[in-house]
This record gives C-alpha cells, structure tokens and sequence, in this order.
C-alpha cells in the first residue's frame, strides 16, 4: 500500500490519459461513420494517431530537457485536450486526421513523461512491484476505455467534452504532487537496421503486431458498425480482445521462458489465425456471444505478441545495447500500425468488413512462415531473458524494466 501511495499521483494522471486517449479513437470511427466518412477516411484516422505516437515517442526526451517533466506533461495534456475540444467544430476527416496526429503525440509524450519519472524514483528493491503495478493500471485504464464508449454518443460536441476533461484531470495530480521531478532523461537512439539483423524474427513479430492490433483498435469498430452492432456493443467488442490479451499475458510469460521463443511465435500465430478465420467464415454476425469469444481469442493470441518478440530480440542483445534495442523495437511497431488502419479500412470498403481480419490473418500466416523459415537458419539461443511485459507506450520504458547494473 505504501508502494501504491508513493507513486499514485503518477498512476492516476496515466489513468485519466488512458480514459481519455483509449476512448478518442473508437469514439472517432463511430462518428465518421455518423457524418458519412467513407471507410478510407476513418482508416486514415488511426495512421494519423500512430503518426503522431511514433513523433511524440521521439521528441519528448528533448522537450523534458528543455522544460522539465511537469512542464512537458501540461502541454500533452493541453494539446490533447485542445484536440478533442476541435473534433465538433472541424467536422472533415482531413481535418480530424491533424487532430489526430496531435493526439498521438499526446498519448506518446505523456507516457515517456510518466515512465521516465517511475523510472527515476523505483529502485533495485521495488522495481518489479513498481512494473507490475503500472501494468496493471494501464491494462484496467485502456479496458474501461473501450467499455467507455457504451456511454458516449458518437459525434456529440459532449462526448468529446468528457474527452477533453479526463485529459485535463490527468493534469491535477501530476502537477499538484511536491515531489520532485528526476532529470531528463537521453534520447536513445535508434538503430533499427543493427535491430532487425540481431532478430529478423523479433523484428518481424513486433510489425505484425503493429499490423493486427492497430488495424483491430482503430478500425474495429467499423467492423462492428458495418455488421450493425450498436456501440454498447462495439465497446464490448473491443474490451474484450483487451481483457483477453491481458489474461493471455502471464500464460505467454511462462511458455516464453521455459520454450523456444520463436516456436511460440509460430504456435501463437496459428492460433490468431484461427480466429481470424472465424471472422472470415462467419462475415455476418450471428451471435453476440460467439463474437465476444471470438475477440478475446484474438486478442488472447495477438495483443502479448509484442512482449514475447521483444524478449526473442533481448536473448541476442548486449547489456549496453538493450534499451536502444528495445527503442528500435517500439518504432519498428510504430511504423506498421501507421500503414495498417489505413490498409483494413480500404480493405472493408471494398470488400466488406470479414476482409479486414482477412487482412490480419494474412500478416500472422506470414510471421508463421517467416519463423519456420528462420528455425532452419541458426538454432535457438543459449541465453534466455526473462519474459517482460512491455507495453508499446514510449521508447524510454526499457529503463524502468531493466534493474541497475544488470
């Protein structure tokens, strides 16, 4: 409890931010689909917010050195805020899509701020308590934003409202608490080529989450429009693909570090293909129930990816190149979820929404591949690390995973 406490000021302003931001992007879909945005439109909406994620992870450690945490956390949530405010009154897609790579940016910023600081103040003795504790309140955060929408009207100046607020209630307790800020911490830097030649295998399955579970977030909720699930229904939906991947988590943990890495990769792959599959064959929804099975599944198999193909990558790394490596890794993410929500929803407009999973079916056949091709290219290493969740939030997290002088 005296853990919780020390760190609840930094705990709760996540909180708001994750309620705030994890809320927009469905929220967004629903309501282009209100004013009549074509399915391209609202697929441009969620590159647009990985845009801004992917240059707000990489501006953010020189905006802290220049003007401090605190500082660099108001100007987040302001933009966020601001952003939201604009949606009623910029009713475009291209115009939303600017708002959107504001936001991104602001989810980018004020989670490198929140990890930097836990970072800085957890040490050797409560390091891990301090990890878990923050996983589990992103994790509860950004399922309880996908609940959220059953509650807001899409394209209501209100909804956007509450938006706004839960991005400025993320200020209160950030810039109210007397603790005092760490320094700033140093860009890393990112070597995505020495990256990709350490573990072709990891980098691959790091893009393939980019690619499934971006297209799911951001465009998920057109599939569930298009096949005439109202919007307490679509946050179900999603809450569901999130609750599974985060109970899927410890199983994933234990499977990595007593099992060869990429053999899961390739096992866990199938599995997401199967559910993929049950989207395809069933394009028109027919039970509810089944649906909501069938995400968690999904979800199950597709959202712990990242951490297992990070762990992979980490078995081959040296000490001094881990948190680098670990940057490369959360870009190389970025940049596959920047393409992919744009991809789904072309895919949806021109072939109905079964396509979309179609679409992410195809990526996790081809990390099954692409593992069983690299099985025969050099045996599995010698070295295991353990298996961490990482959540794909800044590329300064490594620092608070990693203990001094391991």
């Amino acid at each position: 409890m005296r853990l919780i406490l020390s760190f609840a000021a930094l705990f709760l302003s996540i909180i708001f931010v994750q309620l705030g931001s994890g809320t927009l992007s469905p929220l967004d879909a629903l309501s282009g689909r209100v004013m009549g945005f074509s399915a391209r439109e609202i697929g441009l909406l969620g590159s647009a917010h990985f845009l801004g994620f992917i240059g707000g992870c990489i501006a953010t450690p020189a905006i802290m050195a220049r003007v401090g945490h605190s500082r660099a956390f108001a100007a987040f949530a302001a933009t966020g805020a601001i952003s939201a405010l604009l949606h009623p009154l910029f009713e475009t897609a291209t115009a939303w899509a600017i708002l959107r790579i504001a936001t991104g940016a602001t989810v980018a910023g004020a989670y490198t701020v929140i990890e930097s600081w836990l970072q800085a103040k957890a040490t050797n003795q409560n390091r891990g308590r301090v990890s878990s504790v923050y996983r589990l309140v992103d994790l509860t955060a950004s399922l309880g934003a996908q609940v959220m929408i059953a509650g807001l009207e899409p394209a209501s100046y209100v909804s956007y409202n509450i938006i706004a607020c839960l991005l400025c209630l993320s200020l209160l307790p950030l810039v109210m608490t007397t603790a005092k800020p760490p320094p700033s911490p140093t860009t890393p830097k990112l070597r995505v080529l020495k990256a990709i030649r350490l573990s072709p295998m990891a980098a691959a399955g790091v893009v393939t989450v980019g690619l499934s579970t971006s297209s799911f977030r951001m465009v998920g909720p057109l599939y569930g429009d298009v096949n005439g699930l109202v919007p307490s229904q679509i946050g179900l939906f999603l809450a569901a693909a999130v609750l599974g991947g985060a109970m899927a988590q410890p199983v994933m943990g234990y499977f990595s570090d007593k099992y060869d890495r990429r053999k899961l990769l390739i096992v866990v792959s199938v599995l997401a293909l199967a559910a993929c599959a049950f989207f395809v064959t069933r394009p028109e929804v027919q039970s509810f129930n089944e649906l909501l099975t069938a995400s968690f599944l999904f979800g199950a198999c597709s959202f712990p990816l990242y951490s297992v193909s990070a762990a992979h990558a980490n078995d081959y790394a040296e000490p001094d190149f881990v948190v680098e490596l670990n940057a490369s890794l959360v870009l190389m993410y970025g940049l596959g979820a920047v393409v992919s929500p744009l991809v789904a929803s072309e895919l949806i407009g021109r072939y109905g929404p079964s396509a979309m999973f179609a679409y992410i079916g195809a990526a996790h056949a081809g990390l099954m591949i692409f593992g069983l091709w690299r099985m025969t290219r050099r045996p599995a290493s010698d070295r295991k690390t353990p298996h961490t969740y990482r959540p794909r939030t800044s590329i300064v997290l490594e620092r608070l995973l990693r203990r001094r002088g391991r």
